[in-house]
């Protein structure tokens, strides 16, 4: 059972926290660019690329595996972007709505995690 995945919200809400990410990244300081700034974007795109991934699978065992990597990815987000707070790499504006942005993706990923699941 293949679903487009750009018809996913989670994949849509994950989506643009991967560019939001990306975005603000781009003033981190060159001596993270290799640290913390690729560890960050590596983690904000397994989100939306493990929903991406997960909706091609056939069966909602399959799927679910997927959404679950994607919220451990989530999670590793949130504590970069913790840490990234913590120097001061962010600025308090872009640090709460980038925040706020990924508290909305993991209540939707979950809000997903729980319909796939209840179809199992």
């Amino acid at each position: 059972m293949s679903r487009d995945f750009k018809n996913i919200k989670a994949w849509k809400s994950a989506d643009d926290l991967a560019v939001l990410i990306f975005n603000i990244t781009k003033a981190f300081p060159k001596d993270e660019l290799y640290v913390l700034t690729a560890q960050l974007k590596r983690a904000a795109l397994s989100v939306p690329t493990n929903i991406a991934e997960g909706a091609s699978r056939n069966y909602n065992k399959e799927y679910l595996q997927f959404l679950y990597i994607a919220k451990g990815s989530l999670k590793e987000v949130e504590y970069l972007l913790y840490f990234a707070n913590k120097l001061e790499y962010l600025a308090e504006n872009q640090y709460l709505e980038v925040e706020n942005l990924r508290i909305e993706t993991a209540k939707i990923l979950h809000g997903l995690i729980t319909a796939v699941a209840n179809e199992t």
